[in-house]
């Protein structure tokens, strides 16, 4: 079972001997259960505080920078990952819970995994989330459950909730054991999702276990939305997002490919078919640029199209139908996350120069800090407070150079971090020949446009309530297509949300 060999099965017996005597898994899910009660008495909090955090193990930084589909986190081992659940003191007001958009009962999961319970604590994540390999990976648990762990509080690093969650659910995938949640009985009435991404995903889990007829519409011919296109395999190996996306079909959930609704079939068809309410989360999959001199030369393209291709269409293979440029000198030009993955994929298709240009300083940059430690790592350099002000291309039509702007920091903007100025006359002129460009996306205009009646943001969003709901009652929205840019968890938080006031609607 991979990593999960270190530790033999009488090895985790010898974990749960403290717990044997407390009452069956089912019936002991609060904090005052039995076993519960048992760990907390049998190591102080002083010691559990006391505890160093336990770091994931991670590939080499030559050979990952040379590797596309190796994941660079490797995983805690079952030995680390009990150390790990052994820091957190079950707090009778968790603040983690606070800070994790769908709910799940982290300290639960976390004592799950101290006592051993590995696959029980797989169990508690799937009590309400659809996607819990995946947000392991990729979800900014420093900026969310972890932010409020009362570690830092103690100056401490916070509990590894995120490699945790990683580990109770590769642990289950290893063991072949995979768990489906529980279903309320069939009701007969028909939701369709349109989207396969993150909040299509989690508002179809949920709407599957209370008991509706779920399809789920996807324009491409991949399941799974962004977590495919988007982030590359070193990252979130596809392999992970088809185990969670099999564990919905199990459960029920009908998934049609290469379907574009608004293209192909019509919500007013939708209607017509029987389904009695609709979740839109088509995504933002529409990317800006920055209207700039040069920015239509060849080799300049956007960080949506670069990832998608390479990703999901296989491009960096020379044989491919849409063959992608390997560029030696790449400029990726932005400091998310989604820029963090461009340039790291450039480095891997043999950039000998693969660079980070961004108009602030690495403090503001809003991709996580992991991302980042590995760009540095793996050789990525880092021009901040350089902004790309023309492209300069050859004969050919194909980018040769960037000028690039320097800046300075000056008064925070309305999202509090320092707005950027123009040093004047203070500019450089590189050699490049591949940009990409990784500035922010907008939200995929074909299904709005296509809704009559459904209100409408100034940027294309669709406007919803607090519950999710759009202006057409039986019509409910979330994710980039409401945000115009989340994270995956923030999106799967829409999608629970949606979910659970369809349901109360549809009900009475």
């Amino acid at each position: 079972m991979g990593a999960f060999r270190e530790i033999e099965q009488t090895e985790v017996n010898k974990l749960k001997t403290r717990c044997e005597a407390t009452a069956p898994l089912s019936q002991a899910k609060g904090r005052d259960a039995e076993w519960r009660e048992e760990l907390r008495k049998a190591m102080k909090a002083k010691e559990r505080s006391a505890i160093p955090r336990c770091h994931m193990p991670e590939l080499d930084a030559e050979y990952r920078s040379r590797s596309r589909r190796e994941e660079v986190n490797q995983g805690l081992t079952a030995e680390q990952a009990v150390t790990e659940a052994q820091r957190c003191l079950d707090c009778a007001n968790p603040g983690c819970m606070e800070g994790c958009p769908v709910g799940i009962d982290i300290p639960r999961f976390i004592k799950n995994i101290e006592r051993g319970e590995f696959l029980e604590a797989a169990r508690t994540l799937k009590e309400t989330s659809a996607l819990p390999a995946v947000c392991g990976r990729v979800c900014p648990q420093e900026k969310q459950c972890e932010a409020r762990c009362i570690h830092l509080k103690m100056k401490k690093e916070a509990v590894a909730i995120g490699n945790l969650e990683r580990f109770a659910a590769d642990y289950e995938r290893e063991s072949g054991q995979i768990s489906i949640p529980g279903i309320a009985e069939k009701n007969g009435i028909k939701i369709a999702v349109i989207g396969s991404g993150p909040a299509g995903l989690a508002f179809a889990g949920d709407m599957i276990k209370f008991g509706y007829d779920v399809t789920v519409f996807e324009a491409l011919h991949e399941i799974g939305g962004v977590l495919k296109y988007g982030i590359p395999e070193f990252r979130l190996p596809n392999k992970i997002v088809d185990v969670e996306i099999d564990n919905l079909a199990q459960m029920g959930v009908e998934f049609v490919k290469d379907c574009i609704v608004g293209k192909t079939i019509g919500v007013d068809q939708l209607e017509e078919e029987g389904y009695k309410g609709i979740f839109v989360a088509s995504g933002a999959g529409l990317p800006n640029f920055m209207n700039i001199p040069g920015e239509n030369l060849i080799n300049i393209m956007s960080s949506n199209e670069y990832l998608t291709r390479v990703n999901l269409m296989d491009a960096a293979d020379p044989d491919s139908d849409t063959p992608v440029t390997f560029g030696k000198n790449v400029a990726v030009i932005g400091g998310g996350n989604t820029a963090m993955d461009s340039v790291r994929t450039a480095k891997r298709l043999g950039a000998e120069r693969a660079m980070i240009i961004y108009r602030r300083s690495e403090e503001e940059m809003p991709a996580r800090l992991e991302e980042v430690k590995h760009a540095k790592e793996e050789g990525v350099e880092f021009l901040t407070l350089h902004n790309p002000l023309e492209y300069i291309g050859d004969e050919r039509g194909r980018v040769k150079q960037v000028v690039l702007q320097k800046m300075e920091l000056g008064e925070p903007d309305e999202s509090g971090r320092r707005s950027p100025v123009a040093i004047p006359g203070a500019t450089e002129t590189i050699d490049i020949d591949l940009a990409i460009v990784s500035v922010g996306v907008s939200p995929n205009p074909i299904v709005p446009s296509s809704i009559e009646g459904l209100e409408t943001g100034r940027r294309g969003t669709i406007t919803v309530n607090d519950n999710m709901q759009t202006s057409i009652p039986t019509i409910y929205a979330g994710g980039d297509i409401v945000r115009g840019g989340a994270t995956v968890i923030l999106a799967m938080g829409d999608g629970r949300k949606a979910a659970a006031a369809m349901h109360e609607q549809l009900n009475g």
